[in-house]
């Protein structure tokens, strides 16, 4: 349609017109124009899941691969039993610049480790690691998970560490938390992440800094003078940070406008997720199915106020509104808009990880860890893609299918990714030509898919979002008294990770 080939119906017609008066002129027939886009969310999936793109397999010339994208089953057991998860707890997600600004990624990172050690009533003794995921440290305190172990007031012998796989860095938090406890290494670790992007360093040019540097060097009072004589206005501008790929030159946005295009998703398939993302997000807050994950935050020192909830979930939201709203990566044929692209947002979430045995112990788990699977694909093909390759294998691993699913948490960047990872795993095309495999993963039912909201109404703390999609499906499948549980998370670089939570059902 003219949305998938990052057109809109204006321009395809003027485009119509261009050709056909051409056509005129030559005596040849023009070729039709094929009609715009404006498929369904339902639609995309079930019914254009094939227009997902195969770009390894175009590589090929359409060949499969000649090893097939497949993983044999595995058993998550160590010394202690399965990895479980225990508790958790997080801050409310609020957007930059909003409620949280005044907390940096430590004081976050803090609150949420100090208050999950309360709740659990767990000892600092009895924690062998902490393991934190960020994605923009603090640059006076660059190791967050040793830094968390001061400000929360734990033994100053617990050893803690930082991970940063982009939006997927709490997940890998998690995964190395969970070989810890498999390898006999720890038997109980907190894991999780944090971001305030409220916060971010500011970054001066490169020749600015080199001056700056030359200043700070300087011995002599006259090398001092010197050094400032050369000090432009333009050397303090700072650089305007940007979620930039380092290897392809594009920001994340833009990518994912490729996406929107590569794979044909509708712009009303995206406005339709991120409706139903904050209406379902609004109604969690309203029914207090997130009251026990989120606790209060002070917003800063002497301020009576707390900050109880998410702030960005809206449930005004209309289909008109969305439709009505401008492009932002693409000012001309883009689709990617403010609000069916993931706010960035301030937050910290925490886990508390315990081997089987240690677990029964300390009480009842929210489950346990069954498989997880990671990948990478070239960011110049799609970039946040990754899922779609992931899942096939963490659900191997598991022993069991996308059906015995109960619930699925696929992080939602944008709208455009979320249904481009979803056709992936319905189409059988991606699934014999991309993967090597005889039958695609399946269609997830809406019913099933973030029931509780997803990013594009929480917001996205690049940290501590995959912890919070953790703790929620967890939290959802105790509520409902299910057994089964995915999560996907993409993230920058072509990243992507899959996870399969299960929980003692009789």
């Amino acid at each position: 349609g003219f949305e998938g080939l990052g057109l809109r119906a204006d321009d395809a017609a003027t485009m119509a017109d261009d050709r056909n008066a051409a056509g005129a002129g030559s005596g040849s027939m023009p070729e039709p124009l094929p009609p715009p886009n404006e498929a369904s969310f339902a639609d995309e999936i079930r019914q254009r899941a094939d227009t997902v793109l195969c770009p390894a397999a175009e590589r090929r010339g359409g060949a499969p691969p000649e090893r097939p994208w497949r993983a044999e089953r595995r058993s998550l057991d160590g010394p202690g039993g399965r990895v479980a998860i225990l508790a958790g707890c997080r801050t409310p997600f609020c957007p930059s610049g909003g409620e949280l600004r005044h907390l940096d990624v430590l004081d976050l990172a803090g609150l949420a480790t100090a208050e999950l050690i309360s709740r659990t009533g767990l000892p600092g003794e009895a924690l062998d690691r902490i393991i934190l995921g960020v994605v923009i440290p603090p640059l006076p305190a660059p190791n967050l998970g040793r830094e968390v172990v001061f400000r929360a007031a734990l033994p100053a012998t617990l050893p803690g560490n930082t991970v940063n796989v982009a939006c997927a860095s709490s997940c890998r938090a998690v995964v190395d938390a969970a070989q810890a406890l498999l390898t006999g290494e720890a038997e109980v670790v907190l894991a999780g992440g944090a971001e305030s992007l409220s916060n971010l360093p500011v970054r001066y040019s490169s020749s600015g800094a080199a001056k700056l540097r030359r200043f700070s060097k300087a011995k002599s009072v006259g090398a001092r003078l010197a050094a400032l004589r050369k000090l432009r206005l333009k050397d303090f501008a700072p650089v305007k940070p940007a979620i930039v790929d380092p290897s392809t030159g594009m920001t994340i946005g833009e990518s994912t406008e490729r996406m929107v295009r590569e794979n044909d998703v509708s712009r009303r398939a995206m406005d339709e997720v991120t409706l139903l993302s904050h209406r379902r997000a609004s109604a969690a807050q309203a029914a207090g199915h997130l009251g026990p994950q989120v606790f209060p935050v002070a917003p800063r020192s002497g301020v009576p106020e707390l900050v109880v909830e998410d702030a960005t979930p809206r449930d005004d939201l209309v289909p008109e509104e969305l439709a009505a709203l401008p492009p932002i990566f693409d000012a001309n044929h883009g689709a990617l808009t403010l609000v069916n692209s993931s706010p960035l947002a301030d937050g910290a979430a925490t886990l508390l990880l315990a081997a089987e045995s240690r677990a029964r112990e300390m009480g009842e788990p929210l489950g346990f860890l069954r498989s997880y699977a990671w990948c990478a694909l070239s960011p110049a093909d799609q970039q946040l893609q990754g899922p779609a390759y992931a899942a096939p294998l963490a659900l191997d691993r598991a022993g069991l299918t996308l059906e015995d699913m109960d619930l699925v948490e696929v992080h939602e960047a944008y709208g455009a990714q979320v249904i481009s990872n979803l056709k992936a795993w319905a189409s059988e095309r991606f699934a014999r030509l991309e993967l090597g495999r005889e039958a695609p993963l399946g269609v997830v039912d809406a019913e099933r898919l973030n029931v509780l909201g997803g990013s594009l109404a929480f917001g996205h703390p690049f940290g501590a979002t995959g912890a919070r999609l953790i703790l929620q499906l967890l939290s959802e499948l105790r509520r409902r008294d299910a057994r089964y549980g995915l999560l996907s998370l993409c993230a920058a670089g072509g990243v992507g990770v899959a996870m399969v939570f299960e929980r003692d059902v009789p």
